[in-house]
């Protein structure tokens, strides 16, 4: 008889560029400091140069790997969560593992933008639960600097990161117990790249028009965000009785300051348990939850027993919540 396992994190890792672009840099396209600042809480972020997503992915979950005391030959499977992966083909995930010298783990990529971390997360969890596999390296890891049109306002919102979570089966008490994933494709032009694939090629006149940059619609994000996350966030904690003040830590994706501040006030959550680190790196994609749970550890805040509330939401849209006991 198979004696059901938890996923729980065995270790973290993170990574971010060495070069640093304050917000100075916007004055050029009319923004300020002050203006990014008090609105998105950013005050710089991280730029990859003569390095691509699987470097920063590789180099995160190096890091994740030591934190747990394995090595690249004990992981059975890596899944990296990425909208700007390294290639088309093949996957970033097969570049991390060539690197890592990963050889007998499958690998995969997944693209769900903004809440990749997560989504990454759960479907990791699956396979630990099953009995399928023992110990899983999710990676979260975006270069959006190479997909910035830097002309435009809201260039401001990015930079290059990645973070890595090692999950690992326990029949111990604590680990993962519960997700609420959500999906809504009818938000999907207002993030989109709308050229680089099958329905727009690249071309010459893709690259004059810009195509393969990023565009935003800056408010449809934000009223979306401030919806769907107080929603799905009362979702899971209903679902497990569980109110605001049993969790003792928010692990976010890292949008904006103001649409997680929004969020904690319509879930009476104190803003002194979200944990954020945008002032910094501002806002990495598909990074931003593993990087953040990194530094969150490393702070030496999460205690045995604590409850930890994850939550996202990005392009598609895509959206969830997940709730682990440390």
């Amino acid at each position: 008889m198979m004696i059901k396992k938890n996923a729980y994190i065995k270790g973290t890792g993170s990574y971010v560029p060495p070069k640093i672009l304050k917000n100075d840099f916007f004055e050029a396209i009319g923004s300020s400091d002050e203006w990014i600042y008090k609105n998105l809480g950013i005050k710089e972020r991280r730029i990859a140069e003569g390095e691509v997503t699987s470097d920063l992915a590789y180099k995160a979950g190096l890091e994740a790997l030591k934190e747990a005391d394995l090595t690249p030959e004990d992981i059975d499977l890596i899944i990296v969560a990425t909208s700007t992966p390294d290639r088309q083909a093949p996957s970033t995930a097969c570049f991390v593992q060539e690197k890592m010298g990963a050889y007998q783990a499958v690998a995969f990529d997944i693209s769900a933008v903004c809440s990749g971390g997560l989504y990454g997360i759960a479907i990791g969890c699956q396979f630990i639960e099953t009995g399928m596999y023992q110990n899983v390296l999710i990676i979260g890891a975006d270069t959006f600097s190479t997909i910035t049109d830097w002309e435009r306002k809201d260039s401001v919102f990015f930079g290059d990161g990645a973070g890595a979570i090692l999950l690992s089966g326990t029949t111990e008490d604590k680990g993962f117990f519960d997700f609420k994933l959500h999906a809504d494709g009818r938000g999907k032009y207002h993030f989109n790249i709308p050229a680089g694939g099958s329905e727009m090629p690249a071309s010459e006149e893709t690259l004059k028009q810009k195509l393969h940059y990023f565009q935003m619609n800056g408010k449809e994000v934000f009223n979306t965000a401030t919806k769907v996350l107080p929603e799905t966030i009362t979702e899971i904690l209903e679902a497990n009785k569980l109110s605001a003040d049993d969790v003792d830590w928010v692990i976010p994706h890292q949008p904006s300051i103001r649409i997680l501040q929004e969020t904690a006030r319509k879930v009476n959550i104190p803003f002194e348990k979200v944990m954020t680190n945008m002032d910094k790196y501002a806002n990495t994609s598909g990074g931003t939850i593993p990087i953040v749970l990194d530094e969150t550890y490393k702070s030496g805040k999460i205690q045995p027993g604590n409850i930890l509330l994850f939550a996202a939401v990005g392009s598609g849209w895509t959206w969830g919540t997940a709730l682990y006991k440390a």
